[in-house]
């Protein structure tokens, strides 16, 4: 493992409807597929321009342990040492194990715990596959952050259970009362915690994961014309600007043009 415990990753589609996906993140990033076949249950692998992304699986038909479809939604994994350890460090800390950890062939092991706040994290101990390419370009990963109304339980949940390095944002914004801490200092940060009361409401919280664009318009317009939504933006911030999006089958991510950042303010 060279990625610390703590590091984002890894990140996980899950779908209802695999060829609307494609025809979806194609348009809009160029992304690559590749199916894993019936050992992995029709896993994909993503690619952007050959480096790897993440993955993407089908879920139609699974059930939440209530009963309830799974969601479409975007997933974040988290570098860990030792995920047996992890997991019950995560239990210990207030969390709830709800994917037992399991080897995933020789790629690795992995777990899915709510922490402590009720936000879903994976965790991801990487044996071949040591997770996504940091590459910084348009269609590749770009930001990771936990959005919480609950700031000081998320920041000691993350700091026992992945090692998390937390420093305090020292930009000067436009709220004073703005929280946000970022494991890491600097450009060595990996992703932020937000906190998020009275910026959204507290079902709406939890990881977020952003994908760099070139340009803001050019991405909104080709997101309406592949059938996803604008649910947010575009905002111009300093680290460029940013938008909501709602993939056709619901998942929501943040696109950043991060050549447009504009000044606090």
């Amino acid at each position: 493992m060279s990625r610390s415990t703590g590091t984002s990753t890894w990140l996980d589609l899950s779908i209802t409807d695999t060829d609307v996906a494609k025809t979806f993140y194609s348009g809009l990033f160029g992304w690559e597929f590749e199916d894993l076949g019936e050992d992995f249950r029709h896993y994909h692998l993503i690619r952007n321009d050959g480096a790897l992304v993440g993955g993407m699986m089908n879920i139609a038909g699974m059930t939440c342990p209530e009963g309830r479809p799974l969601p479409s939604e975007w997933g974040v994994y988290l570098a860990v040492d030792d995920v047996d350890a992890r997991a019950a460090t995560a239990r210990a800390a207030g969390g709830m194990v709800v994917v037992e950890p399991d080897a995933i062939s020789e790629y690795g092991r992995m777990a899915v715990v709510l922490d402590s706040t009720g936000a879903l994290i994976g965790l991801w101990q990487a044996g071949t596959l040591e997770g996504f390419e940091f590459t910084g370009t348009p269609g590749s990963p770009v930001w990771f952050e936990l959005m919480t109304h609950r700031f000081d339980e998320a920041s000691a949940f993350y700091t026992e259970v992945f090692d998390a390095q937390l420093a305090p944002m020292t930009e000067e914004m436009s709220d004073p009362d703005f929280r946000y801490s970022t494991n890491g200092p600097g450009e060595t940060a990996s992703w932020g915690l937000c906190d998020a009361t009275g910026v959204m409401p507290e079902d709406a919280t939890g990881w977020r994961i952003y994908l760099g664009v070139e340009s803001s318009d050019a991405a909104l317009a080709r997101v309406v014309e592949l059938g996803g939504k604008v649910l947010d933006g575009p905002t111009p911030s300093p680290f460029g600007t940013i938008a909501t999006i709602a993939d056709p089958d619901g998942a929501t991510f943040q696109i950043s043009a991060m050549s447009e950042a504009a000044p606090e303010g």
